[in-house]
């Protein structure tokens, strides 16, 4: 370990984040960038003088615990968080968890295209951000923010059909995650809720077919304005995490219904 590279490293990340980051109030505007030495030392449930002495490359090397509190802290994604062990050459334990949490950068991409409905999913289909568009398009994301719990347990708010290479699409991700943490509960009850409740899941499950994401279609029983005929591709992002764009043909009767429900 070079304690310089930490220091550097923990410093220039500490700097680019925002107090509404990490959920704290921003206030008035603050004279330096980023959260505060104390604001951070708070989030990581530590001394203020520990993580001074860190950031200023005059503390101890820390333990695994101790770098997991500041990760998590700062933000980082799996792969800082990564680099951050390997600044102090401790081996990092793998995640036991999926992220959960959306990159702020990637929250403002979806918010830049309202013409396009759009979400993030978790390794285990939790919408975890989305835009107004998609909220229009899919529903109310509050009351069931799984997708895959809304596909294998027929709780769309209304008919979606052309969804079916979904299902394997699905169920060969869910295997995928079950694999890299099995030991998250909230995943391993998500399963055996889809397992007892679909036996489209459950055989999806034994075939385990691989189907990688990319371009699909499906038709939307829309309430407000009709069929609509829509557009699915699928973006893999960092933190195992997946961003959907929602969009129809230009110049098309769903094209000009996304309109309206985009104003």
């Amino acid at each position: 370990m070079t304690r310089r590279e930490l220091a550097l490293f923990l410093r220039d990340r500490r700097e680019n984040l925002r107090p509404g980051d990490v959920g704290l109030p921003t206030g008035p505007r603050r004279r330096a960038p980023g959260l505060r030495r104390e604001e951070v030392a708070d989030l990581a449930t530590m001394s203020v003088d520990y993580y001074v002495r860190l950031e200023q490359a005059r503390g101890p090397r820390p333990s695994p615990r101790i770098l997991d509190s500041v990760a998590d802290a700062l933000r980082l994604t799996p792969a800082e968080r990564a680099h951050l062990f390997r600044l102090t050459g401790v081996a990092p334990p793998p995640p036991t968890a999926p992220a959960r949490r959306v990159r702020p950068h990637v929250v403002e991409l979806l918010h830049r295209l309202p013409a396009t409905g759009v979400v993030v999913t978790d390794a285990t289909y939790d919408v975890i951000a989305r835009n107004p568009l998609a909220e229009a398009l899919l529903g109310n994301l509050d009351e069931e923010p799984n997708l895959a719990r809304r596909r294998f347990l027929h709780l769309n708010p209304w008919e979606v059909s052309g969804s079916e290479e979904f299902g394997h699409i699905a169920a060969a991700r869910l295997r995928g995650a079950a694999d890299r943490y099995p030991d998250d509960e909230p995943l391993a009850r998500l399963l055996a809720e889809l397992r007892n409740g679909s036996e489209e899941f459950a055989a999806a499950w034994d075939t385990a077919r691989v189907r990688p994401p990319g371009h699909r279609t499906k038709t939307v029983s829309h309430p407000e304005t009709g069929r609509l005929h829509l557009n699915c591709d699928v973006l893999t992002i960092p933190d195992d995490q997946q961003v959907v764009f929602i969009t129809a043909d230009p110049g098309t009767a769903s094209a000009r219904a996304m309109r309206l429900l985009s104003g």
